[in-house]
């Protein structure tokens, strides 16, 4: 089963309820080599779901004192792309490994 790793709106349950039709389970972890910052969304929907304009984005930085606390969530093929829809097009998915050692995918500005 993939992981996903949220730092931001992905761990609200609201958010989850409406992306998912569930609340999902994971557990704390962190992310090294990369921080955080602002994206204005413009997706209506997006917008509606979240209730905020600007969310968090990850940016590479290579530096393994920049670190990222969230959660790493539990999710199926089908979750991800359901996934991909709400990080809309100024995201990009990819494949990494945190500090727990676990493999997951993270969303990175394009």
């Amino acid at each position: 089963m993939p992981y996903l790793f949220s730092y931001g709106t992905l761990q609200k349950e609201q958010v989850q309820l409406e992306t998912f039709g569930r609340i999902l389970q994971g557990k704390k972890d962190v992310l090294s080599g990369y921080k955080l910052n602002m994206l204005e969304i413009t997706d209506p929907e997006v917008l509606r779901k979240s209730g905020q304009k600007y969310h968090p984005v990850l940016e590479f930085s290579g530096n393994a004192d920049d670190e990222i606390e969230g959660v790493l969530f539990e999710v199926t093929e089908a979750e991800i792309l359901q996934a991909d829809e709400y990080e809309v097009d100024d995201y990009q998915r990819i494949e990494t490994v945190f500090k727990s050692g676990n493999k997951g995918f993270i969303y990175v500005g394009k």
